[in-house]
């Protein structure tokens, strides 16, 4: 086959995958909302693995939320209200912005991947009407992060297992 009859076989096959997705008014892809804050707290933790850490120390965590879903809530064309999720975040946040969370959290190692998993399971209780993925992301310097990402709605009774 000549070059250019195959660049345009190609170029058809190519055109013909991304708009069979096109068809459809959402397409393949996928909407995303997030929100930033953050919030400070002391811990220690138990097991010679984390070595001086398990002294009691204090952090400062940047947390980025992700809210992703297939499709725009209907008529409103957003993924969720941004106030709401701004609002929810701020609330989960409170609970231990602060805090020694060695007193808020019992018999738990409060690991940055944990607080993810928490913060994520705080969110789904704030926002039950919200159907989709959640992302947390915590950032325990500007060089170290850990993150989740769970699914609430349809899901929600394999996401509030996941969560436990």
């Amino acid at each position: 086959m000549k070059p250019f009859l195959a660049k345009l076989v190609l170029g058809c096959l190519v055109l013909l995958a991304c708009s069979d997705g096109a068809r459809s008014k959402e397409g393949r892809g996928i909407y995303t909302l997030g929100v930033k804050d953050s919030f400070m707290i002391a811990h220690s933790f138990k097991g010679n693995e984390f070595g001086p850490a398990q002294n009691l120390h204090g952090a400062t965590y940047v947390v980025e939320v992700e809210f992703s879903a297939p499709r725009l809530v209907p008529k409103l064309n957003w993924v969720m209200n941004l106030d709401d999720a701004k609002t929810a975040l701020a609330e989960v946040l409170g609970k231990y912005h602060l805090k020694n969370l060695d007193d808020v959290v019992e018999d738990e190692n409060t690991t940055t991947e944990y607080m993810c998993r928490r913060i994520f399971g705080d969110l789904c209780d704030k926002l039950p009407q919200f159907r989709g993925r959640i992302g947390v992301k915590l950032h325990e310097s500007h060089t170290g992060w850990a993150s989740y990402v769970g699914t609430i709605g349809a899901d929600a009774a394999k996401s509030k297992a996941a969560r436990k």
